[in-house]
């Protein structure tokens, strides 16, 4: 063989040894040629293949031990001990709170049913009821007159309805200032003054311009300690005055408010909007004191409210429970909206009445109406059940300077005032049932 066949030869040989196919261009790289070490000794020369020795990993270094078998940290074991022992006193004190707060709360006991009226007859059931006929104002300076006319008050699909309205829709509007003399059919009252009235336009006197109802248990239902719920809707429209509330059958300890008053639910038919508490409010108290400018009521009171509603949208229940010990007055549930009124002291020390009052020039001794009848006097006799709805009044129930008030409490021509401004306040009483006080329901029970 020449020697250029021997050099293509190795030529060939060596690009066959080096060449790289399309798959081998993308596989792992080839490993790295071991390293001849060449070392000589007493025992002659001998040769050693060795790789590099890579450096020690530092991931884990000492000893390796199980922590779970090593020797637990003592301040964890405190505060494991600690957190789990204040959970546990945690619910220990609120079962005890629940159970003493429970025990704590005074039951009614034993009750007879005295009246239960659904309203599913045509009228109403006259052994339970009467209408209250009036245009005195009933002592609140009211401005309405009450009627027992079905236009004011009417039992429709099971629901009582108290509905004002106006009176000149009856006698036309001159009449309530000038020139007419109103007799009101079947009127209640022994004082004339509050059957009749004629309208005069020099003296200021007016004939009352609205006409409502009144209807109350006096002389058929009443209860001494006991039970009562009404469930209602309250009416809407200005100056409009629902209420349901109880007085005392006999006036045991003399006029009002000597012998007390229980107003289970009052509200106002002004809008939410309305500054002294609208239709989005209602308030239960109790009326009491020694004299009729004594009345002790911001003292036993309550008010209760809705947010983005009113209680003239739906239906709610007002309710008293009322015992020798206490008297509580609620909405809807006990446990949620109520004033609780313990009767723990006398109402004249509750009170807190003068030991004297003014007379004329003189000094005089205030005596206690109620010493010696107990803790609960004045509400320790029978009292009975009264539904109505008012229209306005001079007691204070409506204060001065709140929503554009046409008049003023004190004026001697404050129904005159009111009467003028009809076109304003007319036009905020619906034209449909929202303008009426509707009755689903009426309860009384009596401890037994």
């Amino acid at each position: 063989m020449s020697a250029h066949s021997s050099l293509s030869n190795s030529a060939v040989d060596l690009q066959q040894r080096h060449s790289v196919t399309p798959r081998e261009a993308f596989s792992s790289p080839r490993p790295r040629p071991l390293t001849v070490v060449y070392a000589s000794g007493n025992q002659g020369t001998r040769s050693r293949l060795s790789r590099r020795k890579r450096p020690a990993s530092t991931m884990l270094s000492g000893e390796l031990t199980k922590p779970w078998v090593g020797k637990k940290d003592k301040a964890a074991r405190i505060s494991y001990f600690v957190t789990y022992s204040m959970l546990l006193l945690g619910i220990a004190a609120t079962a005890v709170r629940c159970y003493t707060g429970w025990r704590s709360v005074s039951m009614i006991g034993k009750l007879c049913l005295v009246l239960e009226d659904e309203f599913n007859g045509n009228d109403l059931d006259a052994s339970v009821w009467m209408h209250e006929v009036d245009l005195g104002g009933f002592g609140n300076g009211e401005f309405e007159m009450t009627t027992a006319s079905s236009n004011n008050s009417f039992i429709r699909d099971g629901e009582l309805y108290i509905l004002p309205t106006l009176t000149s829709d009856v006698i036309g509007r001159d009449g309530i200032f000038d020139g007419h003399t109103f007799n009101l059919t079947g009127c209640t009252n022994t004082n004339l003054t509050a059957c009749g009235a004629v309208s005069n336009a020099r003296s200021g006197a007016v004939i009352n311009p609205a006409m409502s109802a009144r209807i109350s248990t006096k002389g058929k239902r009443s209860i001494r300690y006991g039970k009562v719920e009404v469930r209602a809707k309250l009416p809407r429209g200005d100056w409009l005055w629902p209420a349901i509330w109880m007085l005392p059958e006999n006036n045991t300890y003399g006029p009002w408010p000597l012998s007390g008053e229980i107003d289970i639910m009052e509200a106002r038919g002004n809008g939410p909007t309305y500054p002294a508490q609208g239709t989005n409010y209602v308030r239960g108290s109790l009326n009491w004191g020694p004299l009729t400018w004594l009345n002790a009521v911001s003292k036993t009171y309550g008010w209760w409210t809705v947010r983005r509603s009113t209680y003239a949208d739906t239906f709610h229940t007002y309710g008293l429970e009322w015992t020798e010990d206490f008297l509580r007055i609620y909405v809807d549930n006990r446990l949620q909206h109520m004033l609780d009124l313990r009767f723990d002291v006398p109402f004249f020390q509750r009170g807190k009445f003068p030991t004297s009052v003014a007379n004329a020039s003189q000094e005089i001794i205030l005596p206690n109406p109620w010493a010696g009848r107990g803790n609960s006097a004045p509400f320790d006799q029978p009292f009975y059940l009264i539904l109505d709805v008012a229209v306005g009044g001079t007691n204070g129930w409506f204060p001065d300077g709140a929503g554009n008030k046409p008049w003023l409490n004190g004026a001697i021509n404050a129904m005159q005032l009111f009467a003028q401004s009809q076109d304003k306040w007319s036009e905020t009483w619906p034209e449909s049932d929202d303008r009426a006080m509707r009755i689903d329901y009426v309860k009384m029970w009596e401890q037994c």
